[in-house]
């Protein structure tokens, strides 16, 4: 159904920013004979799917009370809903280039052919691209995705982020923080470029907006330095200096860079006094262990040497920041210490979107669901590549 398909895509783009659910409705309506179409976005946490159209709608709720949606979320895949009556519900993965935005619902008269499936399937595509689009012009998916009101530190984090996943050819990376809400100075940054995939990590300093102010500063320094063509030791050296000449030694940030060669599958990493890197292969978790330097931002004019290590396929890493490692609630030991292996190991089976929402869960489960004392970030990549990198790469 190249027409259904063709006229989506220019109702999507005539659309207003705000109304590109309005639009998507009409639209499906006419094409694919729909009696109505829904769209619903995750929220914060990525434990509900919201609706757009009716946010406040109590039927809106988590998504462990939405079984199908819950299905087609974490799948990734259609999932078709029938009723006694015949009437049948399409649930189809909003996501582009990775990132999972949330569920778009057609509801047809009779159960669709693969025809029509895969005309929705496209829909849903292209109001994924939409809506990333559109995010910047209105804040109408943003109110729907949030179930309580962001601190200002949290609102400039989630702004700072690139996204909470991205697939990249070989490579598929996805990340969380936590708390959602009154999330500081913890962070995370990404960038592809042809074969290249730059991640940084940056476990933050500080409380509240003076945290979060100084990751922003942090992350922009690093991103402007990598934007002119910089190398990993450039971003550090100039995130340092910028942070150094504002602070004088009072303020520094712990981070991670790391870039990944996805063909390869070679990682080059400065640690700046950093976040912990651990490496899932064969079921056995174990640290990838990296010479510390300085903090970003301690001395002037600091100088950073840059390490390798190798990949092989199937290979997965989990980069997590202090607030996850060294969490001690109730005087427990460190979660870091054994429990969050055992839930880096129960992830085998789960694409890194999904991973990484697992380590925080359990996260929050040894805090017996008690707020979490620190800010905590989990950032997951998989590289699948078939390639192996040289021995003398390895580590």
């Amino acid at each position: 159904m190249p027409e259904a398909s063709g006229s989506v895509s220019r109702a999507l783009r005539t659309a207003p920013p705000d109304q590109l659910a309005e639009a998507a409705d009409a639209v499906l309506r006419h094409t694919l004979g729909a009696t109505r179409a829904e769209v619903f976005v995750a929220d914060y946490r990525s434990s509900g799917l919201w609706p757009v159209l009716d946010p406040e709608r109590p039927d809106g709720g988590p998504l462990r009370s939405h079984g199908v949606a819950q299905r087609c979320f974490s799948s990734q895949e259609p999932v078709l809903d029938t009723a006694d009556d015949g009437r049948c519900r399409a649930y189809l993965p909003l996501s582009v280039w990775g990132e999972r935005l949330g569920v778009l619902m057609v509801e047809l008269p009779t159960v669709p052919d693969a025809a029509t499936v895969a005309a929705a399937r496209d829909a849903a595509g292209d109001l994924a691209v939409a809506i990333r689009a559109a995010d910047r012009e209105t804040d109408r998916y943003r109110r729907a995705r949030r179930r309580e009101r962001l601190s200002m530190a949290a609102e400039m984090q989630w702004d700072l982020l690139p996204g909470r996943s991205v697939r990249h050819g070989d490579v598929l990376l996805a990340g969380q923080l936590e708390p959602a809400y009154t999330v500081g100075g913890d962070h995370f940054d990404w960038s592809v470029d042809g074969d290249r995939l730059t991640v940084t990590v940056l476990n933050g300093a500080g409380n509240g907006l003076s945290a979060s102010l100084l990751t922003a500063v942090t992350v922009n320094a690093m991103r402007n330095a990598r934007r002119s063509g910089g190398s990993l030791v450039e971003q550090a050296e100039l995130a340092s200096d910028t942070i150094f000449y504002q602070h004088r030694g009072s303020r520094h940030v712990a981070t991670l860079l790391l870039e990944l060669d996805g063909r390869r599958g070679v990682v080059r990493a400065v640690d700046a006094g950093s976040p912990h890197v651990l490496r899932l292969r064969g079921g056995r978790v174990t640290p990838v262990t990296l010479d510390q330097q300085l903090p970003l931002g301690m001395f002037a004019e600091t100088r950073y040497d840059v390490q390798e290590f190798g990949l092989e396929p199937g290979d997965r890493l989990f980069v997590v920041s202090d607030g996850v490692y060294a969490a001690e609630p109730d005087e427990q030991e460190p979660y870091g210490a054994r429990a969050m292996a055992r839930a880096m190991r129960s992830t085998r089976l789960q694409p890194a979107t999904e991973a990484v929402g697992t380590v925080m869960r359990e996260l929050h489960a040894y805090h017996a669901d008690a707020d979490l004392r620190d800010d905590a970030v989990v950032v997951c990549l998989d590289w699948r590549g078939s390639s192996r990198p040289d021995d003398a790469s390895r580590r």
